[in-house]
C-alpha cells in the first residue's frame, strides 16, 4: 500500500499553458510539521512575562553598578586634577593650589554660587612669580570681607571642573582590625590633613574663580597646595608635611546627603613628599 499523502496541484508551465496541471504529492507528516512549528500567542505572552520579571529583579543591580562606576570615574577625575596641579608646579618652578567647593546640585550654577550638596567644583590656580599664597600681599581692591589674597598674582590653570551627584565626605579612622567601618587598606590621615564635609574652611588662604574678577562666582576655602618640589599639603594643616593627606567623596542622589555611608565611597590620598596620588575604595 502507498503511504498516506497530501496532494497539491501545480501547473507544469507556471500558469502559461491551458494543459492539465501536474499533481505533486508531499507526505502528510511534512505538512503537519510545518503547521505546528510556530509559537502560539500564549507561549509568546509567557516568554514576555518572564523577560519582564527578570528585568524587574536585575534593575537594582544595574543601578548599583552604574553608581559605583560614576563614583570611580569621579575619583579618577579628582586624582587627575591633583596630578595636574603637582605637575604644573614642578614644571614651572612655582606653587599651585587646588580649590574644592560644593554647591547645590538641585539648581543650575548661580553667580555667586549657592553652597549646598551634590555638585563638587574644583579649580587650579598657580602663582605667576613663584610666591606662596599666604605671602601674597592683600589688596583692598580685590578682597572679599578683607580676607582674600590679591588675585593679580595668580593665573588660572585649566578649566573649572564640576562633578554632579558627588559629596565631600570626611571619613573617620578605623576603629578595629580589620576595620568594619572604613577602608581596609587605607592609611590613616589626621583631621587636619583631610578635605571633606567637616573640613574647617580657611578664608585667609582663599582664592577665587575667575581669579581676576570680583565679585567672583566661587570662593575656594578648602585648598590643597603643591610646591615647586611636588610636596603636597592641605592649607588648614599649617603647611606641615604629612605622610598622607586625603580628599574624601561619596555619591549622592540629588542634593541630599546619604543617611548612611554608602558602600562605594572613595578616598583620594596624596603623599606629602612627592605628592603621589592613590585611590582607595571601601
Amino acid at each position: 500500500m502507498f503511504p498516506q499523502q497530501a496532494s497539491e496541484w501545480r501547473c507544469a508551465c507556471r500558469g502559461a499553458c491551458p494543459e492539465p496541471v501536474e499533481r505533486v504529492s508531499r507526505p502528510l507528516r511534512s505538512v503537519q510539521r510545518e503547521r505546528t512549528s510556530a509559537f502560539t500567542l500564549l507561549e509568546l505572552l509567557i516568554v514576555i512575562g518572564i523577560i519582564a520579571l527578570l528585568l524587574v529583579l536585575i534593575a537594582p543591580a544595574f543601578t548599583t553598578i552604574k553608581s559605583a562606576g560614576d563614583v570611580t570615574s569621579a575619583a579618577y577625575t579628582v586624582k587627575g586634577v591633583l596630578d595636574t596641579a603637582r605637575t604644573y608646579a614642578e614644571a614651572n618652578n612655582t606653587y599651585t593650589w587646588v580649590g574644592f567647593y560644593e554647591e547645590d546640585v538641585s539648581q543650575s550654577s548661580t553667580n555667586p554660587a549657592t553652597a549646598g550638596i551634590g555638585r563638587l567644583v574644583m579649580s587650579i590656580v598657580a602663582s605667576k612669580d613663584g610666591t606662596m599664597l599666604y605671602t601674597i600681599p592683600l589688596n583692598s581692591l580685590w578682597t572679599l570681607d578683607g580676607l582674600a589674597p590679591n588675585p593679580i598674582t595668580l593665573i588660572q590653570v585649566g578649566k573649572l571642573i564640576k562633578i554632579d551627584n558627588l559629596h565631600l565626605k570626611t571619613f573617620p579612622a578605623a576603629t578595629a582590625t580589620p576595620p568594619p567601618d572604613t577602608f581596609d587598606t587605607r592609611p590613616v590621615a589626621t583631621s587636619t590633613d583631610q578635605i571633606g564635609d567637616v573640613t574647617p574652611p580657611n578664608p585667609y588662604l582663599a582664592f577665587h574663580y575667575p581669579v581676576n574678577v570680583l565679585p567672583a562666582q566661587y570662593t575656594f576655602t578648602k585648598v590643597v597646595q603643591f610646591s615647586p618640589r611636588g610636596e603636597g599639603v592641605i592649607d588648614n594643616s599649617n603647611y606641615t608635611l604629612a605622610t598622607v593627606a586625603e580628599v574624601g567623596v561619596e555619591p549622592t542622589h540629588g542634593a541630599t546627603v546619604p543617611a548612611s555611608i554608602p558602600a562605594n565611597v572613595v578616598a583620594v590620598q596624596f603623599t606629602g613628599i612627592g605628592g603621589n596620588v592613590r585611590i582607595y575604595r571601601r
